[in-house]
C-alpha cells in the first residue's frame, strides 16, 4: 500500500473520537515504512512520513473545526518544518493566532493535541500568538532557527505569511547576528564532543560532520539568502554541482543510518550506541557480527569527513558574505600561497599539481605559526587535487618520501600541519597502512575513538610536549634533548598501525615500520629503534599497572628490556601520550604516580649499573629518614615510631613516600592499644596525588578485604591500589588508593567521612556479608568479556596472579571471599580499569605462606572463572 492510499484511508475517517483507526493507521505507515526500508530510497521514505503526518494533522483539525476558524493557523517548524521526518522524529508544531484564543478554539486544541499524544505520536507543540512568537524568537536563536524552517499546513495564510515576513526582519535577527549565533552554536556543539566525528558511539544528528553541519549550511542559506534549495546555491558561485550532489549523497548515507536506527531502537534514538549497531548493520546489508559493523561505521566515518569539509568550506564562504568582511592583511608566503588575515590561500587557480605540491604546502604551514586556518578556496583546491592523485600512494614516489621525512624532522610541522595531514587525508594518500585503520572501530568501553582518530590525538600530545615545561616538566625536558625527534613521531604513528589484522598489533606494527623506514632510507639504527618502540609500546603501561613495581626482580626485568636511558625516555614519552589519547577519562594521577616510579626506579637502576636492589635499598633509607623529620614535627618520638615500624616488612618503607609513612605512623601511635575489637579506619586528601589513601589497621579476620571492596563499590567508589600486609604482632594493615565515580579523589569532607562510617561499620558487623546494591550499567550488558587468568612466579612466598574479567558490580569482594574460601593470603592488589574490563593484579600466598602449587593455581583458575561467570542479582557478599 502507498502512502497515497494511506492518506485516503485516513481521510475516511470520520469520527474525531475514533482512537482506535487512527492508531491503526499510524501503526500501518509505521509497518510500511519498515517493510519499504529496502526496497525505497530513504529520501522518499522521510518525505513519505512527513506527507502521511501532514494528511493526518490536517485531518483532524478539520474533524475539530478548527480549519473554520479565521486568524488560527497550524503550522510545522523545526525538522518536520523542511517536510522531512524519520520514523519515530519528533513532530514540531505550532499554533499560531493573531489574538487572544478563545476558551472554546482553546478547548479543541486541547483536544487536538492529547488525541495525537494518545495514538502515540511525539509531539512538540506551542500555542502562541504572532506578537508572542516573535518576542520569543528574538531573545532564543534555536526559536528563530525553528521558524526559518517552518511552513503552514493548514489554517490562514495571511497571519503566517506575517509572521514569516517579520522573522525575515533585520529587526528580529540580522543576517549577521544569526550566521554568528549559529557559527557558536556549532563550535560548542563541537565541542560536547571533543571536536571529533570518530567517537565510537557517534551521534548522527549532533556530531561533527553529521546532519546538523548539513542543516546549518541550510539554515544560513534561507537566513541571509532566501534560497531553499541548495541547487540555488550553485548559481551564486557557492557550491559546484559536484559539490551539491556530494553534499546530498552524504545526506542521504546519514539519513538511511538514522532510519535504521530508529527502526532497530523503535523511538527518537540519535545515538549509534553499541546495543544497536549489529542491528543496524544487517538492516542495512552489511552482514551480521563486528565485520560487518566494522564496515558500516567504516563508511559512516568517512562520509562525514566528507561532510565536514563541505560544511567548513561553505560556512567559511557564507561568513566573507555575510558579514561583508573585507581582507585586511595579506602576508605573501611563496609564489603560491599568500596569508589573508590569518587563513592561507592559493595565490593560483589551480596550486596543486603533483602530490609532492601537497607535502611542499604541509612544510609551509609547517614554518608559519600563525596560520590560523584554511579559507574556502584552498580547502576546495586540497580536496579536489586529494582525488586526482587516488590511483596510487604517495609513499611510491621518491619525492613525496623525501619531502614526507623532512616533516617528521619538524616538530612544529605537528601543530597546524599535523592536523591538515589528518584531517584532509593526506596521511590516508600517503600511507596505505594508514589507509586500512581509518574509521576502524574499537570494540569496548576502553578507547573512545577510532583507531586512526586515537593515533592523531596521541601524535598531538607528543607535540604539546615541546610547550608543556609545567604541566608535563619531564616529557619537556625528554622531547626537548631529543637529536631526533622524528624516532618519537613515526614511532607514534606506527604504534597502533596493524590492529585489525588479526595477529600481535604490536608485532605486525613493528615489522610495517621496518619497511617503512627502509623505503624512506632511515638508518638501521634509528629503524630499529623505531621498531623496539612499537613493538613495545604497551610494555610500560603493562608492567607500571600490573606488576610489583618495589619488586627488584621486575625492575631488573623491565630494565633489562628496556636497556638503556634513551630507550626509556622515549618509552615514557610514548606510554603517556597513549594513555591520554586513549580516552579523555583515563589518565588521572594514580597512573600518572606509577609511570613515574617506575621510571625513577628504573632510571636509578640502570645509574647503579642495573643493581635494583641497591637502589631499592637506598630508597628505603631515604623514606625512613625524611618520614621520622616528618614524624618529629607532629610530636612523635622515634620511639613511639619504632613501635610501628619494627613490625611491617622492608618492603614497606620502599612502596609508601615519607609522608605516607608518617601519616601512617602518627595515626596508628595516636590510637593506642587497638585491642582485639578495635578497628581503626581512616582517611586522608593529602597523602597521595593518585586519589584519596584509606587506612584500616586491625587484628586479621577472615574476608575483611572483600567486605572493604563490597562497601566502596556499592557506594560507587574503586580501589585502585592495594597494599595488605600481616604484622609481626598479627594485625592487619591495608592502605588503598580510592576514587570516586568520576575517577577524582573524594573532595567532599562530609562524603568522605560517611565513607569511613560505613567501611568501619561494616567491619565492626558480625559475619563476612555485605549487601551491594549497585546494578550494571546499559553498556557493560552489551559487551562480552571473556575471564582471563594467568599465573607468574613472583617470589618463593607469593605468586602473581593476573585477572582480565568484566567489571561487573562486586568483582573485588566476590574474589576477596575465594581466596579466604581457599585459605589463600592476600597480599597485594593493583586494580586497574579499562573501560569495561577489569585488569587485575593480585599476589597471594597459600596457607604455609608459600607460592600456590600447580594444582592450587588449577583449582583457583576454575573457581574464579566459575564464580565471576555465574551470573547472580544484587548479591549479599
Amino acid at each position: 500500500m502507498s502512502v497515497q492510499d494511506q492518506i485516503k484511508q485516513l481521510q475516511d475517517i470520520s469520527d474525531v473520537n475514533d482512537l482506535a483507526a487512527f492508531k491503526n493507521a499510524v501503526k500501518k505507515n509505521h509497518e510500511w515504512l519498515a517493510a519499504s526500508f529496502n526496497s525505497e530510497l530513504v529520501d522518499n521514505l522521510v518525505v513519505a512520513r512527513a506527507d502521511f503526518t501532514d494528511a493526518l494533522l490536517r485531518h483532524v483539525w478539520s474533524l475539530l473545526g478548527l480549519n473554520n476558524e479565521t486568524a488560527l493557523a497550524l503550522c510545522a517548524v523545526g525538522g518536520y518544518g523542511r517536510g522531512q521526518l524519520q520514523p519515530y522524529s519528533d513532530i514540531d508544531l505550532l499554533i499560531l493566532s493573531k489574538k487572544k484564543i478563545k476558551p472554546d478554539v482553546e478547548e479543541r486544541i486541547g483536544t487536538f493535541i492529547t488525541l495525537l499524544w494518545d495514538i502515540k505520536l511525539e509531539i512538540g507543540q506551542s500555542v502562541r500568538t504572532v506578537k508572542e512568537t516573535i518576542e520569543l524568537a528574538e531573545s532564543d536563536i534555536t526559536i528563530a532557527t525553528n521558524l526559518v524552517e517552518s511552513r503552514i499546513l493548514i489554517g490562514c495564510e495571511s497571519i503566517f505569511s506575517e509572521l514569516i515576513s517579520q522573522v525575515n526582519s533585520p529587526k528580529v535577527w540580522t543576517s549577521k547576528d544569526f550566521f554568528l549565533a549559529k557559527l557558536e552554536e556549532q563550535q560548542n556543539r563541537h565541542h560536547k564532543f571533543n571536536d571529533t566525528s570518530y567517537n565510537l558511539e557517534p551521534n548522527i544528528k549532533e556530531n561533527p560532520g553529521c546532519l546538523r553541519d548539513i542543516q546549518s549550511i541550510g539554515w544560513v542559506a534561507k537566513k541571509h539568502f532566501r534560497e531553499y534549495d541548495g541547487l540555488t546555491l550553485i548559481g551564486h558561485g557557492y557550491f559546484t554541482e559536484i559539490e551539491h550532489a556530494e553534499l546530498i549523497e552524504c545526506r542521504s548515507h546519514l539519513w538511511q543510518i538514522r532510519f535504521a536506527l530508529h527502526l532497530v531502537s523503535g523511538r527518537s534514538e540519535n545515538r549509534i550506541l553499541f546495543d544497536y549497531q549489529t542491528d543496524i548493520a544487517q538492516l542495512l546489508g552489511y552482514g551480521d557480527g563486528k565485520a560487518a559493523v566494522e564496515q558500516m561505521m567504516k563508511a559512516f566515518f568517512r562520509i562525514v569527513r566528507r561532510v565536514s569539509e563541505l560544511n567548513s568550506m561553505l560556512l567559511l564562504r557564507f561568513k566573507d558574505d555575510v558579514l561583508e568582511q573585507k581582507v585586511k592583511t595579506v602576508v605573501n608566503l611563496n609564489n603560491k600561497f599568500d596569508l589573508k588575515d590569518g587563513l592561507i590561500s592559493p595565490s593560483q587557480p589551480e596550486t596543486f599539481h603533483t602530490p609532492a605540491d601537497i607535502l611542499d604546502f604541509l612544510e609551509l604551514v609547517g614554518q608559519h605559526k600563525n596560520i590560523k586556518g584554511l579559507d574556502a578556496d584552498c580547502i576546495r583546491q586540497l580536496r579536489n587535487a586529494r582525488r586526482r592523485f587516488q590511483h596510487q600512494y604517495y609513499h611510491e614516489r621518491h619525492d613525496c618520501r623525501e619531502r614526507f621525512i623532512a616533516l617528521m624532522k619538524q616538530p612544529e610541522f605537528f601543530n597546524f600541519g599535523w592536523d591538515i595531514m589528518y584531517k584532509y587525508g593526506i596521511l590516508q594518500s600517503y600511507l596505505p597502512e594508514w589507509d586500512k585503520i581509518v574509521g576502524m572501530m574499537q570494540f569496548d568501553l576502553f578507547h573512545a575513538y577510532t583507531v586512526d582518530e586515537h593515533t592523531h590525538r596521541l601524535v598531538k600530545h607528543v607535540y604539546s610536549y615541546f610547550h608543556s615545561e609545567k604541566k608535563f616538566p619531564r616529557c619537556y625536558r625528554i622531547v626537548k634533548n631529543l637529536d631526533k625527534p622524528e624516532l618519537l613521531f613515526i614511532a607514534a604513528i606506527f604504534h597502533d598501525i596493524a590492529k585489525g589484522r588479526g595477529g600481535d598489533h604490536s608485532t605486525l606494527g613493528a615489522a610495517d615500520v621496518l619497511k617503512f623506514c627502509e623505503l624512506h632510507d632511515m638508518s638501521k639504527g634509528d629503524a630499529k629503534t623505531i621498531a623496539w618502540l612499537v613493538e613495545n609500546h604497551l610494555l610500560m603501561s603493562v608492567v607500571a599497572q600490573r606488576r610489583d613495581i618495589y619488586d627488584a626482580d621486575v625492575i631488573n626485568q623491565f630494565a633489562s628490556a628496556v636497556k638503556s636511558h634513551d630507550n626509556l625516555d622515549l618509552l615514557y614519552a610514548l606510554t603517556l601520550a597513549d594513555i591520554r589519547a586513549t580516552n579523555d577519562n583515563l589518565w588521572n594521577d594514580w597512573k600518572a604516580t606509577l609511570l613515574r616510579e617506575l621510571y625513577l626506579l628504573t632510571q636509578q637502576a640502570f645509574d647503579n649499573g642495573l643493581a635494583c636492589q641497591v637502589t631499592l635499598d637506598q630508597r628505603i633509607t631515604q623514606h625512613k629518614e625524611e618520614a621520622m623529620v616528618l614524624l618529629h614535627e607532629k610530636g612523635i618520638s622515634e620511639s613511639q615510631a619504632m613501635l610501628f615500624w619494627q613490625q611491617m616488612r622492608k618492603d614497606y618503607f620502599a612502596r609508601f613516600k615519607p609522608n605516607q609513612i608518617a601519616w601512617h605512623t602518627e595515626t596508628i601511635v595516636s590510637a593506642g592499644d587497638l585491642g582485639d575489637e578495635k578497628i581503626l579506619v581512616s582517611a586522608s586528601n593529602d597523602t597521595s596525588k593518585a586519589g584519596t589513601e584509606l587506612l584500616i589497621y586491625c587484628s586479621d579476620r577472615p574476608a575483611l578485604f572483600a567486605q572493604i571492596a563490597s562497601v566502596l563499590d556499592s557506594r560507587n567508589c574503586s580501589i585502585h591500589d592495594a597494599q595488605i600486609a600481616i604484622t609481626e604482632q598479627g594485625n592487619v594493615f591495608d592502605s588503598m588508593i580510592i576514587l570516586d565515580q568520576d575517577a577524582e579523589r573524594i573532595k567532599s569532607k562530609r562524603h568522605l567521612k560517611k565513607l569511613v562510617e560505613a567501611v568501619r561499620s561494616q567491619l565492626m558487623k558480625p559475619g563476612r556479608s555485605h549487601s551491594n546494591k549497585r546494578k550494571m550499567s546499559r553498556r557493560m550488558k552489551q559487551l562480552d568479556v571473556k575471564t582471563k587468568v594467568r599465573f607468574y612466579s613472583s617470589t618463593e612466598d607469593a605468586t602473581l596472579v593476573e585477572l582480565e574479567a568484566l567489571d561487573a558490580p562486586g568483582l573485588l569482594a566476590k574474589l576477596g571471599h575465594l581466596f579466604v574460601d581457599l585459605n589463600l593470603t592476600l597480599k597485594l592488589a593493583k586494580i586497574s580499569t579499562i573501560g569495561e574490563r577489569a585488569e587485575d593484579v593480585f599476589i597471594v600466598s597459600n596457607d604455609e605462606g608459600k607460592a600456590l602449587t600447580q594444582d592450587q593455581e588449577v583449582i583457583l583458575r576454575k573457581q574464579i572463572i566459575l564464580k565471576l561467570d555465574q551470573p547472580e542479582v544484587n548479591p549479599a557478599i
